[in-house]
């Protein structure tokens, strides 16, 4: 009975070898020994073309590579073409040939043989693996302070101040209008603009229970597959706020915040001018006063969302700066960060994960970790390719002092001086110390 799908022995392939050469003939050897005609007639072929030497195993295609059986003028114009065009692949590449009046009248390598050939000449793209952020499933807020929305509105000229980005923030449930800041003078908030935009909102109605962000990259490292948090993230995780994110090109997740933008324009810029930023911020506040106790609102029946929710005045989860360092719960942190995995390509012997490089040798040079993080040792275990025992570093940036930023120096400040005239950064640094209690101004 044939073997079928067996490997033959060294002993097996001679014994044909010498079987072929006396003049035997395939189905006479293959009866012999008990395998099929198939496989004799491929080991006599290789006998009488390699010898001897050719009775080392081989399974599938020959040692010659993945396109051992085409011309060696034809591989050099595959070579060529991904050479000149990096971003073809093999399905632009067989198009290619099939067009060209060299190539199209000859019998073609398929599409996979074509991919398989890109890979064995170092030519492919490596492609990092996806992996999800991790963050707790979407649910539908039913009262106040379940879930706040923030987003910066792209900025727009007003009168005596120049270009104005606001940063708002708002309450699905009841509409409150949390928070309006205004960051002068740049097109893109940074991530310590929405730390003091957080902390005045957290000040006046204490912490949410959840935060929803859009993918910017302050919130959201979508430069990866597989994203790691943010500062930004890992703070509110630390203060007991959950985040979550919107869909990937779903603008309807952020309705309620964008209809704010629209509100706070119309109400504190179109047409208004301000002598400085200090008197834009008082009005932007006097005016979100206004809006959330005396302006009727159609989705709350007429009403303003203070009037509907009188509740909505305080989430219940009391906030002061001076406090925050004692909120902060690393272990949270850890546990958030234990849920997830990263992949990352080792560059010259390093990884980035966050804002922070990690090195481990030019030996692991591109390869492709796996990233995870150990809660008890806060560290990332990272498995390499070629290694059977993953590397194990310290986790940086995970400090509360690191997630805590201006706040966690200026709290150490025994003294604080602003210099004049206020910079972009004093501004913020000022609306930060005014949330201090003892502030002397």
């Amino acid at each position: 009975m044939y073997r079928i799908g067996q490997k033959t022995t060294l002993q097996e392939r001679v014994t044909i070898g010498k079987q072929a050469a006396a003049g035997r003939t395939d189905a006479q050897i293959a009866a012999k020994l008990d395998c099929s005609v198939w496989t004799v007639r491929k080991w006599r072929r290789i006998f009488v073309h390699q010898g001897r030497a050719g009775f080392k195993n081989q399974m599938g295609r020959p040692a010659t590579g993945a396109l051992g059986t085409v011309s060696s003028d034809l591989q050099t114009a595959i070579r060529q073409l991904r050479e000149t065009h990096p971003g073809w692949g093999p399905d632009t590449i067989l198009i290619a040939l099939r067009s060209d009046a060299t190539w199209k009248q000859q019998r073609l390598p398929s599409r996979s043989r074509i991919a398989a050939f890109l890979k064995q000449t170092g030519l492919t793209r490596r492609y990092q693996k996806h992996a999800e952020l991790p963050q707790p499933p979407r649910q539908v807020p039913e009262a106040a302070h379940q879930e706040w929305q923030m987003d910066a509105q792209g900025a727009m000229r007003v009168d005596g101040i120049g270009s104005v980005s606001l940063i708002n923030v708002i309450d699905v449930v009841s509409r409150l209008k949390v928070e309006s800041c205004p960051r002068v003078s740049t097109p893109k908030p940074a991530a310590a603009d929405y730390y003091v935009t957080l902390r005045r909102a957290f000040l006046t109605y204490g912490l949410p229970l959840r935060l929803s962000l859009d993918h910017d990259t302050v919130f959201f490292d979508n430069t990866t597959p597989s994203p790691f948090p943010t500062r930004l993230h890992l703070w509110l995780v630390a203060l007991g706020i959950e985040v979550v994110f919107t869909g990937v090109r779903r603008p309807t997740d952020h309705a309620a915040i964008e209809r704010t933008h629209q509100t706070m324009t119309n109400q504190a810029l179109v047409g208004q001018s301000w002598p400085n930023r200090r008197t834009l911020w008082a009005g932007l506040d006097e005016r979100r006063t206004v809006l959330n106790h005396w302006l009727p609102i159609r989705a709350l029946h007429q009403q303003a969302p203070l009037q509907a929710y009188p509740e909505a005045v305080f989430s219940g989860r009391a906030y002061r700066p001076e406090w925050e360092e004692g909120l902060l719960d690393l272990d949270r942190v850890y546990q958030y960060l234990a849920q997830g995995r990263w992949f990352r390509a080792n560059h010259r012997g390093t990884i980035h994960l966050g804002t922070y490089e990690y090195g481990f040798g030019y030996r692991y040079h591109g390869q492709t970790m796996e990233i995870t993080f150990d809660p008890v040792q806060v560290a990332f275990v990272c498995q390499p390719e070629d290694a059977t025992e993953p590397l194990v570093v310290p986790a940086r940036g995970l400090t509360k002092a690191d997630l805590m930023g201006d706040l966690a120096w200026m709290l150490a400040l025994p003294a604080y001086q602003l210099a004049f005239p206020f910079s972009s950064e004093e501004q913020r640094h000022l609306a930060l110390v005014e949330c201090l209690s003892g502030t002397t101004l």
